[in-house]
């Protein structure tokens, strides 16, 4: 599993991202639970002092009860907590029950300790005190570094009047144990997590990398020229959109590659034909040329129809090469057609003008239907042009005698003819540069025409299509933009 990086850096990064959680999560505990610890130990010593205050108050009143005096001691000692009882001289009515317990009872009751034997801030907390306030300090003990709280209780006569202050002083024992003890559950808490985080994020891993590496062998197989690969990843985040993006990417890359197929099939197929349409004019040129001037025709009339055979192959030439060239111009993006507001109603009727004298060698005549006006930003010449070699290819494919109809309305122009129509296995190819139908009637095609009609109707935002009438012939239809 470990061979994919990705894979690594996640489990890693998981176990990454739990570690520090973890961390976070002892501080925030050890700082809660010492904070909270301390609070208890608080509101216990203020009980304990509230309850110690009460009991002076009543024994300094109404006179010492040395029973209950001598409790107090050894009730703090037995807690582990020092007491004070200070008068308003800040000297000891009482002092520390460990200092107590090593003199005589009896002769400590009247003797005056020195305010040094008090806790540390013990002025700050008895100057609060004799403001009748319950006051806490914290401070740590000089020997073992521990925490320690001193409580000071203000002791009051009947009239409510403070003639003493109770300090309870006492280490926050059992913390540091507790604190550590809970760190210990803790950890043992995050490590088993851990193990089982860790077990878990090889398994989301895999799930995680299995459609990246299937998308991986896909994009080599992409690569190779395989584009029929496909990643088939159905998932409702971004990696199924990245392997929705890699399987369009090679059904377009599938069909870029047949079209650069056809395109080198057509290359091909241009080369070919241009070879033989220019090899049959420049053979019968030569042919007769090498005729004249090897004396071998000699007789006047044959020396006319020589001539004019190889001017009607250089025509021919000249033709073809004008129509690759105006083929060649119109397919290239960067030639630019000249455009200008015009109504294709005065092109047609030009065009039309002059495929009447072509079609009156064969009898054909042209119906012409018009509604409205038909304004258009174009090239005059371009646009007479396109429809001079539709009107010429219906003349060409009508029978004699026959007719063509152009009907021209606000969303289309249509040119149809009554002759044989277009073969099916053709229809598909007519627009093709070269592609020529098989017949009598077009062996002095260049089969171009059309192709450069297609070109320049694309360049008008025209779509021309050709298609068969049901009542016969073939219809060619200009819908306009």
């Amino acid at each position: 599993m470990f061979k994919s990086k990705i894979a690594l850096k996640l489990a890693v990064n998981f176990v990454l991202a739990l570690v520090i959680f973890s961390l976070i999560i002892s501080s925030v505990f050890f700082i809660l639970f010492k904070d909270y610890t301390v609070e208890i130990h608080k509101i216990q010593l203020q009980k304990y002092a509230q309850t110690m205050a009460e009991i002076l108050s009543a024994n300094l009143t109404h006179g010492m009860h040395r029973g209950a005096m001598m409790g107090l001691p050894l009730i703090c000692d037995s807690m582990d907590m020092g007491i004070w009882i200070v008068d308003e001289n800040m000297n000891l009515i009482m002092p520390n029950t460990r200092h107590f317990m090593r003199h005589n009872m009896h002769n400590r009751m009247n003797y005056q300790y020195k305010f040094a034997d008090l806790p540390p801030n013990a002025s700050e907390v008895i100057n609060e005190v004799f403001a009748d306030k319950t006051v806490f300090s914290e401070g740590f003990s000089d020997v073992l570094s521990q925490l320690t709280l001193t409580a000071g209780v203000p002791v009051k006569d009947d009239t409510g009047k403070v003639i003493g202050a109770v300090l309870l002083h006492s280490p926050v024992s059992g913390m540091e144990e507790a604190v550590r003890q809970g760190l210990v559950i803790l950890s043992i808490s995050i490590g088993l997590a851990l193990a089982v985080v860790f077990v878990l994020s090889l398994g989301l891993v895999y799930i995680f990398t299995k459609p990246l590496n299937k998308m991986k062998q896909v994009a080599l197989k992409l690569a190779q020229g395989e584009y029929k690969t496909q990643c088939n990843v159905v998932q409702n985040d971004e990696i199924g959109e990245l392997a929705n993006v890699l399987d369009l990417l090679a059904v377009r890359l599938d069909k870029a590659s047949q079209e650069s197929l056809k395109l080198e099939q057509m290359r091909k197929d241009f080369i070919s034909n241009i070879s033989h349409e220019l090899r049959t004019p420049v053979t019968v040129i030569r042919g007769s040329l090498e005729a004249l001037c090897d004396k071998i025709v000699t007789e006047p009339e044959k020396v006319e129809q020589y001539h004019r055979q190889m001017l009607n192959e250089a025509k021919f030439l000249q033709r073809l090469v004008g129509d690759l060239l105006d083929l060649s111009r119109l397919q290239n993006p960067d030639f630019a057609i000249e455009k200008q507001p015009l109504l294709l109603n005065d092109v047609l009727s030009d065009a039309l003008r002059s495929a009447r004298q072509i079609a009156k060698a064969k009898d054909i005549a042209i119906d012409f239907e018009q509604k409205g006006p038909l304004p258009l930003e174009g090239d005059y010449g371009r646009l007479r042009q396109m429809f001079l070699i539709i009107l010429d290819n219906a003349v060409k494919f009508s029978q004699t005698g026959g007719k063509v109809e152009v009907i021209a309305t606000d969303k289309d122009i249509t040119v149809r003819d009554y002759g044989v129509g277009i073969d099916e296995k053709d229809l598909a190819h007519i627009f093709e540069r070269f592609y020529k139908t098989k017949g009598e009637k077009n062996k002095t095609g260049t089969g171009l025409g059309l192709a450069i009609a297609k070109q320049i109707a694309a360049r008008h935002n025209i779509e021309l299509t050709a298609t068969n009438h049901t009542g016969g012939g073939a219809e060619f239809k200009f819908k306009l933009p």
